[in-house]
């Protein structure tokens, strides 16, 4: 390919709309363009990216027995809410209606659509274990759409399903899986991490995300700082060691109103009472599809509104607003408290049941209540592990500390049981003759946010940097001058030579300035750079450089395409 007849519209300045470094390259670098907000067109160099991260999707899913098909993106209503999702996704899932008045959605994921396939079509034990799989677009309405392909409406994803008449099957299929994610994530050339995660909408039990490490992530990672040890999860699902700080205080003290004026906070309230805010019972309102809910941690805790929204079985759960605190509580937001609440469900987590002599509001203005003991004076209807956890305390596989980073979610593995298959009786029957329902699990790859989290880890202030398994040439060739003849005839040849060995590669043959050309392979990300310039075809060389460290050489020109398969070899591009 010549870049004079590339589409590649490379942007000097910022767009003012990116804010994350992989939405500002991948505008800038000519790979994508903008159609609505959170929609994207994918210019050529993009779909040469995504290609070679679908081929080794597609590898690594064929290695491990998966078979590729396509289903259909408009799904009818009717499976949804067998379901049970139809509400719980709630305003993500777009939702139309054809000309007959159905309802039908666009498919953010394939779990239904699946079981009713393999329902329809798998009768027998001896017909598994199954895995099929898919890559193509799906479709969720975020409300904030942002980071460009980090957070879109529309994106390309590869979603397996497994079908197993068994746990131990899908203990099987999921490492299977585990282990396909673990080589296409190291194959595409990234730094990642598996993490412990929370199941969300899909639901089931186990999970794991595959997090790339990168200081734009939006997820937090903890992970054990004993590399032995192994332990990390997402910040969300990372379980908590309970401490017994602030338990001590001696003989439990009698329940007495204290007046708290214009304390509303943790740090207002320990201020005015002297008292650390570990002694503090934070009592936080909230509001599901059932009932109202007042859920407790310490006062230097905060709530990880995920474990309590799995802890409720709940379809929503929301913080309550000023009107409700005061109609549930009697007083204003600041002044809650679990002793006297009456009508409402009481969580605790478990640090605030081995809390004494400890404070907390008394549900009205300005007061609040000391000499608290849980165990004698609360009665919650669940105690639980509802905080949430942060850095420096400690793993709850070994005690050592846990440290944090940052990670954006590329991939996830579900371990979902029977969840769907029992909700829309899907059935096999097992050697006995009877009628058992799928045990499933199912995996996903966010593609198209494998190519933009690939940016975020690899740039620098001139642009994108290509891991050269997924970029989207191997190797650029820029004539320093379209005016010398000979220089031309020397960069085509070389070209040809690299091509013809089977490395990918472009040249830049457009009546620019050097500088130009440089400016544009920096920021495009080529892994190699070869520069034919009149001074060194004087002596019968061309210059090698390398994007990632801009380590440069002189090669002589006989030796061109050895010199840059053995650096392209070195870099992590096998089979050149």
């Amino acid at each position: 390919m010549r870049v004079s007849n590339l589409l590649v519209p490379t942007l000097r300045e910022v767009p003012a709309e990116a804010e994350v470094v992989s939405h500002q390259l991948l505008l800038r670098a000519g790979f994508m363009r903008k159609a609505a907000a959170g929609i994207y067109t994918l210019l050529p160099l993009a779909w040469r990216v995504i290609s070679k991260i679908e081929r080794i999707i597609r590898e690594e899913m064929d290695k491990q027995g998966g078979q590729e098909i396509l289903m259909p993106i408009i799904q009818p209503a009717e499976l949804w809410q067998a379901s049970g999702r139809w509400d719980v996704y709630g305003p993500e899932l777009f939702r139309l209606k054809d000309r007959h008045g159905r309802d039908f959605c666009l498919g953010p994921t394939h779990e239904e659509i699946i079981t009713m396939l393999v329902k329809g079509e798998i009768n027998s034990y001896k017909q598994l274990p199954l895995l099929l799989y898919q890559i193509q677009n799906k479709y969720r309405d975020e409300r904030r759409p942002r980071f460009g392909l980090m957070r879109g409406r529309e994106f390309i994803m590869k979603d397996l399903y497994s079908f197993d008449r068994d746990e131990a099957g899908l203990d099987i299929s999921y490492q299977k899986m585990y282990e396909a994610y673990t080589n296409v994530f190291s194959r595409c050339g990234l730094r990642f991490r598996p993490v412990v995660a929370d199941s969300g909408a899909i639901g089931g039990s186990d999970t794991h995300e595959f997090m790339v490490l990168a200081e734009s992530g939006e997820a937090t990672v903890l992970y054990c700082a004993d590399e032995k040890c192994g332990y990390a999860a997402n910040q969300e699902r990372a379980e908590a060691v309970s401490q017994r700080t602030g338990s001590g205080g001696g003989a439990p003290g009698e329940l007495t109103k204290v007046h708290t004026p214009g304390c509303r906070s943790v740090d207002e309230v320990t201020k005015y009472l002297n008292v650390p805010p570990e002694k503090i019972i934070k009592t936080v309102i909230y509001t599901t599809e059932k009932e109202n809910v007042a859920a407790m941690v310490r006062g230097d805790r905060e709530i990880n509104e995920i474990k309590l929204y799995n802890a409720l079985e709940c379809v929503r759960l929301d913080l309550a607003d000023e009107q409700t605190v005061q109609r549930v509580t009697g007083a204003p937001v600041g002044y809650a408290g679990p002793i006297g609440l009456e009508g409402i469900k009481l969580v605790a987590d478990h640090e605030v049941m081995a809390l004494v002599n400890a404070v907390c509001g008394a549900n009205e203005r300005d007061m609040h209540i000391i000499n608290v003991n849980p165990e004698r004076d609360i009665k919650p209807h669940l105690t639980t592990d509802i905080r949430l956890v942060k850095a420096g305390e400690p793993c709850p596989k070994c005690g050592a500390n846990l440290l944090e980073a940052r990670g954006i979610e590329v991939g996830q593995v579900f371990k979902l049981g029977i969840k769907y298959s029992k909700a829309l009786s899907a059935t096999f029957l097992d050697e006995n003759g009877k009628a058992k329902p799928f045990v499933m699990g199912c995996y996903g790859i966010g593609v198209t946010r494998t190519m933009a989290a690939a940016v975020e880890q690899n740039y620098d202030e001139r642009g994108i940097i290509w891991p050269v398994q997924i970029a989207p040439y191997h190797v650029i060739v820029v004539p320093v001058s379209n005016k010398d003849q000979n220089l031309m005839q020397v960069a085509e040849s070389i070209y040809c030579d690299l091509n013809e060995a089977g490395v990918e590669t472009i040249i830049d043959d457009r009546p620019e300035r050097a500088g130009v050309k440089f400016n544009d392979a920096d920021l495009v990300g080529y892994p190699v750079r070869i520069t034919v310039g009149s001074k060194g075809l004087a002596g019968g060389q061309v210059e090698l450089t390398l994007r990632r460290d801009g380590e440069t050489e002189m090669v002589p020109l006989n030796n061109v395409v050895d010199a840059v398969k053995a650096k392209l070899k070195a870099l992590g591009e096998e089979g050149i």
